[in-house]
């Protein structure tokens, strides 16, 4: 009845089944609002509108293939390279917060380590070899 043949443990499934949409939406909305990203992004990167495009399209493409069980590891470790890459965007956000003035400084510094949690957080629920030995209702 597992269709998706999703991991056996409640917490794991969880994880998985809450990043996919995740990272679909956050990448269906680099195409719905691109300039709100576009004002995250340091002026120093070139072309900051395609960048915008090819990470919306690997956030949709890495919470889709979460779902697989064929890429559901390429994915996990994808995703968090991608939030790696994105880390100076967020970081620069952090120090020039005159770029959100409604959100606090303190959630523009939260999400730093928000950020390393999320990566963690995507290696742990696609890992492969860890789902296979989490037992049921871990």
């Amino acid at each position: 009845m597992n269709a998706l043949k999703l991991p056996e443990g409640r917490t794991r499934r969880f994880a998985l089944l809450t990043i996919a949409p995740f990272f679909l939406l956050a990448g269906l909305n680099h195409f719905r609002d691109p300039a709100f990203y576009l004002a995250m992004m340091p002026p120093y990167l070139p072309a900051r509108g395609a960048l915008i495009a090819i990470t919306g399209v690997l956030e949709i493409a890495g919470g889709a293939d979460t779902l697989s069980p064929r890429f559901r590891c390429q994915a996990g470790r994808g995703l968090a390279g991608l939030l790696v890459a994105v880390f100076p965007a967020n970081l620069h956000v952090a120090l020039t917060p005159d770029i959100f003035p409604d959100l606090s400084v303190a959630v523009l510094w939260a999400r730093l380590p928000a950020q390393v949690l999320l990566i963690a957080w995507c290696l742990w629920a696609t890992d492969a070899r860890a789902a296979a030995t989490t037992g049921p209702g871990r």
